[in-house]
């Protein structure tokens, strides 16, 4: 019956600071404004399957949490980079002052998180191929290469 995630919403403090985080720095695409409240929807990615909305909250602002799916390639040599010339900070998942991509070994799946302007925690992640390894935790791309080493030598 469900076949993925459609939309997910966020609060934010500044409407127009917002919509500019993300069509320009991130590069969603404009959908619609309501006219009648503070929300504009946008696209994420080309095939309009997914869509973000931001909901203008100037007080008990709640942050949320989601993912961005990306290729894997764009996680080990861009990500980083993007991110500090967006002026973001990238972080691991355990938060230990690494801007290294981390993997997610029962998944398995690469990812880099950083803030919005409101701090709203954002993620790219790329799934990998394999099967998971939950006795590994949050390990290094590096040491996700080296343990499943035997597994891609062709």
């Amino acid at each position: 019956m469900i076949k993925g995630l459609y939309e997910t919403h966020l609060q934010v403090s500044d409407l127009e600071r917002a919509v500019a985080f993300y069509t320009e720095v991130l590069g969603l695409e404009f959908a619609h404004r309501d006219e009648n409240r503070p929300i504009v929807f946008l696209w994420i990615g080309n095939n309009k399957t997914s869509m973000l909305g931001l909901w203008e909250q100037k007080e008990n602002l709640q942050t949320r949490h989601f993912a961005f799916t990306v290729e894997k390639d764009d996680i080990l040599n861009f990500s980083s980079e993007f991110l500090k010339s967006k002026n973001l900070k990238p972080y691991n998942f355990l938060k230990d002052g690494s801007e290294k991509p981390m993997v997610f070994a029962w998944m398995p799946a690469l990812t880099i998180y950083f803030n919005d302007p409101d701090g709203n925690q954002l993620e790219f992640i790329s799934v990998l191929e394999g099967e998971g390894k939950p006795e590994l935790g949050v390990v290094s791309y590096e040491a996700w290469m080296e343990k499943n080493e035997n597994r891609f030598k062709v």
